[in-house]
């Protein structure tokens, strides 16, 4: 009956809002003549850190090709910083702290011009 965790307090999960980019890669989805995209994501973690690996591993395992990931930092950060965050964005971070997941909320694909 000895403590599991060794007597370290387990970090709470927050919710981190991320900016990831991604490039072509065969078979990845993206729509015919895109050169690359980026998704906004939601992603639980323990820290930002945590965040941005669970978000590359995931895209990794989707097909796609993960480039460069911006932290936009948690919940209570954007709300200190002003961010104007909406019910339906606060009902995706909810489910991405519920589901210990990465929610991809948006997807905008980039083309030459």
């Amino acid at each position: 009956m000895g403590d599991r965790n060794d007597g370290k307090a387990r970090r709470p999960q927050q919710v981190y809002t991320l900016l990831a980019e991604v490039g072509r890669k065969d078979g990845d989805g993206l729509p015919e003549g895109a050169t690359g995209a980026a998704l906004m994501c939601y992603a639980s973690g323990v820290d930002e850190a945590e965040a941005v690996r669970e978000t590359v591993a995931l895209l990794r395992q989707a097909g796609l090709n993960p480039l460069e990931v911006s932290g936009y930092g948690s919940l209570e950060e954007r709300l200190a910083e002003g961010h104007d965050i909406d019910v339906e964005e606060r009902a995706l971070m909810q489910r991405a702290l519920d589901e210990n997941a990465v929610i991809i909320a948006q997807m905008t694909p980039f083309f030459d011009d």
